[in-house]
């Protein structure tokens, strides 16, 4: 459909439309919208390709057809429809509104149709942007993902997808150009076409002329009466325009037949290219999916990609050429045809009609109709080399149009550069001050700035590009205003060698007026680039600023992990101050006894004793559970497949089917076997997962109850030692840790038990000999053997609980040997 839209509306508006080079860029504006959206369709397609080799490269042992691989393919290609789906209906929808005749279209509804397409360009854009930002969350919330791999499948996809924007960049300037070429080319295949149709009416000019001026001859002579003449010039004039009349009329319904017949083709030949190129590309990704070199897979299928559109290019511009070439033929059958129309009207004339009227000889109208025929060909010469004065202004006005084009694209690029260099530097500057961050972290930063400065510069190039556009349709006018007096000009100039005085005035007026419309349009073309430009550069912010944002929000999350990180190796830094501090008050502690230690370590490992017991029952129980499931699901497939009528026939005909081949049994057998065993797979797979959610169940219980007897062994050694957390902060405090006393430091809980073991056994062999009298304990000897050792390894640097202790409640003691003034509080 897009490929015949070109020629269809060529031809409707360059034949009947008064303002041709408007429809020309209107069209040129549709091939700018057209390319944007092929090469988001692209970025999109190699944006799953490059995800897909980022998910190999991260989990190397899943197989693409995983159903983890699947899910995340699936959901970011469900992502990228519904983009573009709600896209293409914001697009419809603006073109929708407004809509009429295409004729009636305004230059200012163009130009509001261009910047609201623009606004929605961009935020597809941004909604693009923050779906790739969303994959690393995505995968750490939803499929549990490590930090570290998402991160880093975060970073691979940004670096391959800066190089695909890159491609794709080479590609949309490529194309521009060619779009350019292209619109050059609608440009003189229309004047040709309108040349063709201005040249039957110079010829039915320039013959009624040379027509006129016999009769005028005849009139003077006095062979031919004025009532005569004028009923003779009359019934001429008649006759030549109706023949002008049926010659448009013809070339009208022909022409559109002609093109439409040619859109039928063309949209035959497209449709059958298109499913081949889909057929193509479908077994490049099949060829190319397990390939090791990304860079070089991204390159081959970019160039595929732009095969693609140019074999598409190729044959719509094949399509318009040929359209074109039909309906110049036509219009040369119709003039051929028309001529000798002409000159049956000019026979009947002179050799019938005159004879009959002015009583003139045959020789004597013969030769008067040659000298009319002479007149008109000297007439007819003129307004030749007249119209090869227009065709050569023309082509310098197509000249100058590109070189006009030419520099503001260059224009456009400098923008661009100059965009992009601050851009940088800002970013650098930005990422200097803050310091502190890792290279990672700063490489990941710059890496997704650049991606997405990338994405908008190319967005903003083909916006200069329609802004271009607008700027040359807004001129359109006053260009063909000036065109029409410079071939005035011309006219003027060759009509004689020899002018008078007042001719020569007229002439050099006529000079003058060239020049000021010349230099009027120049100054009226500087102020409308100039405000067409300030719109571009206001995007051009909007655009900035939509980048900073995402770029803000970039740095700030690097800098909360780094903060998170350095906040945890300061916590890993506290974590044998916290312990010693915590065994330290335990120690100095005069309400701490071997019996208290020892009721409080036994009660720990009896408490973690009991969760790991239980952890064993409830995950033995579970595993049988699943197993006597799956004994039954295997007994009831085998009693289907006993049931089953089909295999029993097969059975039966083992006996029966003497006639039937060997191998066909051999291949049913085959089959069947092949069948039950993928029945097998699929149910040992899921039996697999099963048991694998129930196991991280299990676990996550698990965890749950060795942090509360990591809390409680915490609270109770406190406790038992009559020092309250909140104190025991001032204290730590003085010893060199800084901040409040909290057990969500890292706390290796396994160290601390083994030194409230030590503790124990020095408070049996030096409390006695103080002399210290306990209110509140039970002084119980030590056990003669030591604690047993710890049931399983230490708890992990994460089982971490934050606990206070109230002051309240501590108890008043005094020492029965030291002096009574000696109070502990």
């Amino acid at each position: 459909a897009c490929a015949t839209y070109t020629t269809s509306l060529l031809f409707r508006f360059g034949l009947f439309s008064v303002d041709l080079d408007l429809c020309i860029l209107n069209l040129h504006l549709k091939d700018l919208l057209r390319l944007d959206e092929a090469l988001r369709q692209e970025k999109h397609v190699m944006f799953i390709q490059i995800l897909k080799m980022c998910l190999l490269d991260l989990l190397p042992k899943k197989k693409s057809d995983d159903e983890l691989y699947q899910k995340i393919l699936s959901k970011q290609c469900n992502n990228l429809e519904e983009l573009e789906k709600s896209l293409q209906v914001r697009l419809s929808n603006t073109e929708a509104l407004g809509a009429g005749d295409s004729e009636d279209i305004t230059l200012a509804d163009v130009e509001r149709k261009e910047r609201e397409y623009s606004e929605q360009l961009i935020a597809n854009m941004e909604a693009f942007w923050q779906q790739m930002e969303s994959i690393q969350h995505f995968l750490v919330d939803q499929f549990k993902c490590s930090s570290s791999k998402a991160r880093q499948l975060a970073m691979t996809l940004t670096e391959r997808m800066i190089a695909a924007e890159g491609l794709l960049r080479d590609s949309q300037d490529l194309h521009a150009l060619d779009a350019l070429e292209r619109t050059m080319g609608r440009v003189h295949m229309a004047k040709t076409i309108e040349f063709l149709k201005l040249q039957i009416q110079e010829e039915t000019k320039c013959r009624l002329a040379a027509i006129s001026r016999s009769l005028e001859q005849l009139a003077v002579e006095g062979t031919l009466s004025g009532r005569q003449k004028e009923e003779l010039l009359t019934q001429q004039h008649k006759a030549f325009w109706e023949e002008v009349e049926r010659f448009n009329r013809e070339f009208v319904q022909s022409g559109k037949d002609l093109v439409t017949a040619s859109l039928v083709r063309q949209a035959e030949e497209m449709t059958r290219l298109t499913l081949a190129q889909q057929e193509e590309r479908g077994r490049l990704q099949a060829e190319m999916e397990l390939t090791a070199d990304p860079k070089g897979f991204l390159q081959a299928f970019h160039e595929v990609l732009e095969r693609q559109r140019l074999m598409q290019s190729d044959l719509e511009e094949e399509g318009d050429v040929g359209a074109t070439q039909a309906v110049a033929t036509l219009c040369q059958e119709l003039y051929r045809s028309a001529m000798d129309t002409f000159q049956k009207f000019v026979d009947v004339l002179f050799l019938q009609t005159l004879p009959r009227v002015t009583g003139l000889s045959q020789a004597e109208c013969e030769y008067l109709k040659q000298e009319a025929q002479e007149n008109a060909a000297l007439q007819l010469g003129k307004s030749d080399r007249f119209r090869s004065q227009q065709w050569k202004l023309f082509q310098d006005l197509q000249e100058q149009e590109k070189q006009v084009w030419m520099e503001e694209h260059t224009l456009s690029t400098v923008l661009q550069t100059h965009l992009q260099d601050d851009h940088e530097s800002i970013i650098h500057q930005v990422l200097d001050q803050l310091g502190g961050l890792s290279e990672e972290s700063t490489q990941g930063i710059l890496q997704g700035h650049e991606l997405l400065l990338c994405s908008a510069l190319r967005r903003l190039a083909l916006r200069g590009s329609a802004i271009t556009t607008l700027t040359q349709m807004r001129l359109s006018g006053k260009k063909s205003l000036l065109q029409e007096l410079r071939e005035q000009h011309a006219l003027e100039q060759g009509s004689s060698q020899c002018l008078d005085e007042h001719q020569w005035q007229l002439l050099r007026a006529l000079e003058a007026r060239v020049l000021e419309e010349a230099g009027r349009l120049e100054e009226e073309a500087q102020q409308m680039r100039l405000q067409l430009q300030q719109q571009l550069l206001a995007e051009a912010q909007e655009v900035g600023q939509l980048l900073r944002q995402h770029t803000e929000r970039a740095i700030g999350q690097a800098l909360l992990g780094h903060a998170r990180n350095t906040a945890s190796r300061s916590w890993a830094r506290d974590r044998d101050d916290f312990k010693r501090a915590l065994t330290e008050a335990a120690t100095e502690s005069i309400y701490v006894t071997s019996a208290g230690i020892d009721r409080l370590v036994q009660a720990y490992y009896q408490q973690i004793g009991r969760a790991m017991q239980e952890h064993e029952e409830r995950a033995l129980q579970h595993l049988k559970t699943l197993q006597g499931e799956r004994t039954e699901n295997y007994k009831l497939r085998k009693k289907q497949d006993l049931g089953d009528p089909v295999s029993g026939a097969a059975m039966a005909g083992g006996v029966q089917e003497a006639s039937g081949p060997v191998h066909q049994r051999m291949l049913a057998q085959q089959t069947k076997f092949l069948a039950q065993l993928t029945v097998h797979q699929r149910s040992r797979l899921h039996a697999r997962k099963q048991e694998a959610r129930v196991m991280e169940q299990l676990e996550a219980q698990l965890e749950t109850q060795l942090q509360e007897a990591e809390q409680r062994f915490v609270t109770e050694l406190a406790a038992l030692a009559r020092v309250p957390l909140a104190e025991s902060k001032a204290s730590s405090s003085q010893r060199g840790l800084s901040g409040e006393w909290v057990a969500e430091a890292p706390c290796h809980l396994g160290s601390l038990v083994q030194a409230c073991h030590q503790l124990a056994c020095g408070l049996r062999t030096h409390l006695p000999s103080l002399g210290f009298c306990v209110l509140s304990g039970d002084e119980q000897p030590w056990p003669g053997h030591p604690l047993p050792p710890a049931p399983w390894p230490p708890l992990s640097p994460n089982s971490q609980k934050r606990v206070r202790c109230s002051a309240a409640q501590q108890p008043t003691l005094v020492s029965d040997s030291v002096s009574p003034s000696v109070k502990w509080a």
